[in-house]
């Protein structure tokens, strides 16, 4: 349940741009780091049976970077909420930063060790951000619950990489 209501949509685009323009650089960051390196590196790595086909990492970040850029952008309409929306800003875009500089360790200086070293704390922050988007708005929270589910795989798949390389 929402603790206050949102800014109504028609008054609030600044929110919705700035949500949006958040996680597309997110993404094109990671992109960025990540894209020369499938066809090289990454695929000259041990992988362990569960790891998905090449196709699938981008169809899954697709979706869940627009989950949360809706998520993100319902807690920026809240106006009124208090400290609390500036605590789920700040940990939105910490993890944010993390989710980006993942993709700049494990794949631009091809270090899986280091990528384990990152992706852990960024899981941790992803259900931080959850538990106090929920506090906020429950639709913002559950829009990001396919995110940490992901992002605990990928942990599994990166731990399996450094364990076989």
């Amino acid at each position: 349940m929402s603790r206050t209501a949102p800014t109504p949509l028609s008054k609030s685009w600044k929110y919705v741009l700035l949500a949006a323009a958040l996680v597309t650089i997110t993404s094109l960051v990671g992109g960025a780091a990540t894209g020369p390196r499938i066809p090289t590196w990454y695929a000259q790595l041990e992988k362990p049976f569960f790891t998905p086909p090449n196709a699938a990492f981008p169809i899954a970040w697709t979706l869940l970077f627009t989950l949360m850029a809706v998520s993100f952008q319902r807690i920026l309409r809240m106006e009124d909420a208090g400290p609390i929306r500036t605590r789920a800003i700040m940990l939105f875009c910490a993890q944010l930063v993390l989710n980006a500089l993942w993709s700049i360790v494990f794949f631009g200086l091809t270090s899986p060790l280091l990528g384990l070293v990152v992706i852990v704390p960024f899981l941790g922050l992803i259900v931080a951000t959850i538990v106090v988007f929920a506090r906020i708005d429950a639709t913002a929270a559950w829009l990001l619950a396919p995110y940490p589910l992901w992002v605990a795989f990928a942990t599994l798949l990166n731990a399996a990489i450094v364990k076989l390389n």
